[in-house]
């Protein structure tokens, strides 16, 4: 806690909203917004705001002058103003239990306007029955919106994590190293920001995706242990979880191997979570991704409830069913998740999972369902009693089934177990289910071209048992890599990376990435493996999404103190805007026409 005083200045004696009834009797200076105003018999009553919190100020006529009454009366909500006077302690049948100042208030004696304000354009505090205004309109007056004690709290909070993890982090002997801004643009499976070089016409930087290939230059280097607090960019779609720019906690170390990753991220973890006042146990449960995929269908997934996939093709193969033949036939399973309760579930509510599976790529799904004994739905009928009992439908549930290759059955089980959960109210409030999922493929195989794709990305280390795959079977190839996700959601990720040259130029060439192009893209990091490299690797969290998750917000934007919308918009300032010729000119940039006198 800082200490009262801390914040004196020749202004202020302190904050408004931290007096308590203990400065009963003390003279103070104070200043801050007005957020509400009224008169009772003959006497101006102010709330005063400042970031610890709303005081009341009252102006009665044995205190103050009539100028401060009278100036207190018409003075404008939100105006800054500076006050004078003494706190007492409020009588028994005037305190307000739902304020921490409560029991006390504040006699002035004098009064001074030193910020008058416009009538504001949104409410800061609301009344009873009030609703808060729009995003986009709050957003478009950010400077209003930041104030509400909400918004307040969770900055707050966001500076104490951030001290935390510096804290964790120092004592563990990482070093806090700044990485460049403008890069070299090195795609990394997000478009880059680009930014155009005045003085190298034609030529660009890129805004950093990560600082991945930094931080294993700086363990080439010698420095053994980083950490930073990085901002990092990417041009893709947003959502409420996602930015144009965004934090990681962003860690490296050398001579380590996954487990000594686990336990410092666990540990690090912890400590986030004990600032914000909860306690979390560890170690960690692990799950190998591909366990993680064929029992929930993600490689995310929310243990905090059940709802299992479960495995029907054995069930249906012969079976004379279309849908299920044909799928079988193409090389695709019959795959599904049994819902407790779920019979009950009205026909419209069912269409509602199935648009959920049809959104995530599959066709559709199958329905069954088991009341009084009695397995109904449309191949129910194809079935035999031995077939129908083997699908293991008890009582009341309900069976969704989807008859695909796995690379569409699983995201749509996925997204339908999901729902299922919150519709049936399974998932449990306050509960905290933590997550390692190791042992990634290193490579995916795109379904429609059967080229592959980094998993992760092209600096991580295959397993040591898996590296004679990479010959024959890359596909097959396990990595060393390692997310930490939390009630389905992730927050963070890492891997071991590879630290010998001619693995990483192998990576590169399965990635069809030739010789030519890697040195082009990544010559600097070839170069620096060659020198000598020790084994390391690390971790990067997401910052906001952490914030966001120990706040209670359900957007990032209510974590960050400037967002962009989900148009990547600043609606505040007005970003991005059109830049002017001669700007443009100066970047040997010239805006082409699309044929209809736009640009």
């Amino acid at each position: 806690m800082i200490d009262e005083h801390t914040l004196a200045t020749s202004l202020r004696t302190q904050l408004g909203g931290a007096l308590r009834r203990e400065h009963v009797g003390t003279t103070v200076k104070l200043g801050g917004w007005v957020q509400r105003q009224r008169v009772m018999g003959g006497i101006v009553f102010l709330d005063l705001r400042d970031r610890a919190g709303v005081v009341q100020v009252s102006f009665d006529p044995e205190f103050a002058s009539a100028a401060a009454i009278k100036l207190a009366g018409s003075v404008g909500r939100e105006s800054v103003v500076l006050i004078e006077g003494e706190v007492v302690a409020r009588p028994e049948n005037g305190r307000n239990a739902e304020l921490a100042t409560g029991e006390i208030e504040v006699k002035a004696s004098s009064m001074r306007v030193v910020g008058p304000a416009d009538t504001p354009a949104i409410p800061v505090a609301l009344g009873k029955g009030e609703t808060l205004p729009s995003e986009e309109l709050r957003l478009r007056h950010r400077y209003l919106d930041l104030r509400r004690p909400e918004l307040q709290t969770n900055i707050v909070l966001r500076h104490r994590l951030m001290q935390a993890t510096r804290r964790h982090l120092s004592e563990r002997g990482f070093l806090e190293i700044e990485t460049p801004i403008l890069t070299k643009p090195t795609p990394e499976g997000a478009r880059d920001y680009l930014v155009p070089s005045r003085v190298s016409a034609g030529e660009f930087y890129a805004l950093p995706q990560s600082p991945q290939l930094y931080k294993q230059l700086l363990m080439i280097s010698g420095f053994d242990r980083y950490f930073q607090i990085a901002r990092c960019f990417r041009d893709e779609d947003l959502r409420a979880d996602r930015q144009p720019e965004f934090t990681q906690i962003d860690i490296e170390a050398s001579f380590i191997s996954a487990e000594d990753i686990y336990t410092l991220a666990e540990g690090l973890l912890a400590a986030l979570w004990k600032e914000a006042g909860l306690s979390i146990p560890t170690p960690f449960p692990r799950m190998k991704y591909a366990d993680a995929v064929e029992r929930y269908g993600t490689d995310r997934p929310d243990l905090r409830y059940g709802l299992e996939l479960f495995d029907a093709t054995d069930v249906f193969r012969g079976v004379d069913f279309g849908i299920t033949r044909s799928a079988i036939d193409a090389g695709g399973r019959v795959r599904g998740v049994r819902i407790p309760g779920g019979a009950a579930l009205s026909r419209k509510q069912v269409d509602e999972l199935e648009a959920l599976a049809k959104g995530a790529g599959a066709a559709g799904m199958l329905r069954l369902k088991r009341e009084k004994g009695e397995l109904t739905g449309p191949p129910a009928k194809f079935l035999s009693a031995e077939q129908g009992a083997a699908l293991g439908i008890q009582e009341g549930e309900l069976c969704l089934l989807v008859a695909a290759r796995d690379h569409v059955s699983s995201p749509a089980l996925d997204r339908v177990r999901q729902e299922a959960a919150k519709v049936m109210q399974l998932v449990p409030t306050g509960t905290l289910s933590f997550l390692w999922v190791i042992d990634f493929p290193l490579f995916e195989k795109d379904p429609s071209t059967g080229t592959l794709g980094a998993v992760h990305h092209p600096f991580t280390s295959p397993h040591p048992d898996d590296l004679a795959l990479l010959d024959n079977a890359p596909e097959q190839a396990r990595a060393v890599a390692y997310d930490v996700v939390l009630n389905g959601t992730e927050l963070g990720g890492g891997s071991i990376r590879i630290a010998d040259p001619d693995v990483q130029r192998r990576m590169f060439n399965l990635l069809a990435i030739d010789d030519e192009t890697a040195q082009q893209r990544f010559g600097f990091l070839l170069e620096g493996l060659r020198s000598g490299a020790p084994p390391h690797g690390g971790i990067a969290f997401g910052f906001d999404r952490i914030a966001m998750l120990l706040s209670g917000a359900t957007s990032l934007r209510d974590v960050i103190a400037f967002p962009k919308t989900t148009a990547a918009r600043a609606l505040f300032e007005g970003a991005p805007t059109p830049v002017g010729e001669d700007d443009l000119r100066d970047l040997h940039i010239r805006l082409a026409s699309n044929g209809d006198g736009a640009r």
